[in-house]
């Protein structure tokens, strides 16, 4: 009988570009224009510079570029420079299945791979699904425990996307896509006591660059245990537990065959851990229909799921990136500046004193009316109470953009990533860049892409 490992691989190793449906495509494309917008963004970030002097001390030099740079350096470096990246602002996209964000730690990998051999947008969009399914099958086996008992899916959960991911633009067999998946096992790491530092972007590099790692190990005939995850020592034993994981659910039929189409990828419309949105949705909701100052508001009472309550309720952010984790300094940005974007999560935005002193007034709690047993866990409800004794709620059964049934406009999609892009790159390079993108699918050559993010002054050169 074919271990866990053997069915995944076969699985992988079956998807072709003409199987996926006009849907998958789409959603494909537009969570690779958002992600590459988030690295560029994210490029400049400190934790990205700070893996770039790491990862290329003693010179690196190759074929992947480091986006956001003129530099190209060894695939792996790259990986993990720019998978860092793509986290840094935890802007990414989200799956509810995963539960954590399934581009970043795939498409690093991907594009510092692709521009190592010929590859065309087809080849690329069949290998990032590949991928996507892989680390979602995995997911609906694990979750939500594995979530809960303080693993960073994204990171290891992801790896495994990654090594699919590569494995698939290798051409690799089942037998050698096993080995992949089996390394990345090996490789796995991340967990939530690092959300809110540096280290949470870090869990997304690495589990980029060891997917792609364990992907050319694979490839070169390194050898792993086949049955790495129903091992008594193994992946799902050693993670989850016995009796907390339910293999039948990664194999289970689906009435949609594409999980990136249903429940699909998930944009985000702000800056900030996703757990903060429904919250945040319904506070905005509120200030645009009422029109209320920040003096004017007496108190805030916020209620979330409490699986998203777990790592946001913190009522004193002490740096901006812990502030991105933090419900009630969501709310209370969106109070004083009736929007939250990337510049509210820098530098000291944070310690605003205008924001402090609403910040006071902000309470959150674990909603009574969510359970725990459900995949449904991304509603809030928001209750303003001013000064006049008004009270004001607002309830959200999920933020604009979760998944393809709430998706993000197509303009707001857009806006985001030109304003994403042209943090690190000039406008006539995003716009083209954008261009490219949404026509991914007839590309003939994935470096084409990537040279058209190179920043002005290698073109100049």
């Amino acid at each position: 009988m074919p271990t866990i490992a053997e069915r995944l691989a076969a699985l992988t190793a079956a998807i072709t570009y003409a199987d996926l449906s006009d849907a998958a495509v789409h959603w494909a494309k537009v969570a690779i224009l958002d992600t590459v917008g988030c690295t560029l963004a994210g490029a400049n970030e400190e934790c990205a510079r700070i893996a770039d002097r790491i990862t290329t001390l003693g010179g690196s030099t190759g074929d992947s570029l480091i986006f956001g740079s003129d530099r190209r350096v060894r695939p792996m470096d790259a990986a993990l420079i720019n998978g860092t990246a793509s986290h840094a602002l935890d802007y990414d996209d989200c799956s509810d299945t995963l539960g954590g964000h399934p581009s970043a730690p795939i498409l690093p990998a991907l594009f510092a791979l692709a521009e190592t051999r010929p590859t065309s947008g087809r080849d690329f969009l069949a290998a990032y699904v590949a991928g996507w399914e892989l680390e979602t099958r995995i997911a609906r086996g694990v979750n939500f425990h594995h979530y809960e008992k303080g693993w960073h899916p994204t990171a290891t959960l992801g790896v495994f996307g990654s090594a699919a991911a590569c494995a698939h633009l290798l051409g690799l067999n089942s037998q050698q896509i096993t080995t992949a998946l089996a390394l990345a096992a090996t490789f796995s790491s991340g967990i939530k006591s690092n959300f809110g530092t540096m280290t949470k972007p870090l869990h997304v590099g690495h589990a980029a660059r060891n997917g792609l790692q364990a992907a050319l190990l694979a490839a070169e005939g390194f050898t792993a245990s086949a049955d790495v995850f129903e091992h008594k020592q193994g992946f799902l034993n050693v993670f989850n537990g016995a009796g907390h994981f339910d293999v039948d659910r990664m194999f289970a039929e689906r009435s949609e065959p594409w999980d990136i189409v249903s429940p699909g990828v998930a944009i985000k419309q702000y800056p900030c851990c996703g757990s903060t949105h429904p919250a945040i949705d319904a506070l905005l909701m509120l200030v645009r229909e009422h029109r209320f100052a920040p003096e004017q508001v007496d108190r805030v009472d916020s209620w979330t799921h409490p699986r998203r309550l777990n790592h946001t309720n913190r009522p004193d952010p002490q740096s901006e990136l812990d502030a991105k984790f933090s419900v009630q300094y969501c709310i209370a940005r969106g109070i004083v500046s009736g929007r939250v974007s990337i510049e509210h999560f820098e530098g000291t935005s944070y310690q605003d004193a205008d924001v402090q002193s609403v910040l006071q007034r902000v309470h959150a709690a674990p909603h009574p009316n969510m359970s725990m047993d459900t995949f449904e866990h991304f509603g809030a409800e928001v209750r303003v109470t001013l000064t006049d004794g008004r009270v004001l709620t607002q309830s959200v059964t999920r933020p604009l953009g979760r998944g393809p049934t709430h998706p993000l406009p197509e303009e707001l999609l857009i806006a985001k990533f030109m304003n994403c892009a042209m943090r690190a790159i000039p406008e006539d390079a995003a716009t083209h860049t954008l261009g490219m993108l949404r026509g991914l699918e007839s590309a003939n050559s994935v470096r084409s892409l990537t040279n058209a993010m190179v920043t002005r002054s290698a073109l100049a050169a």
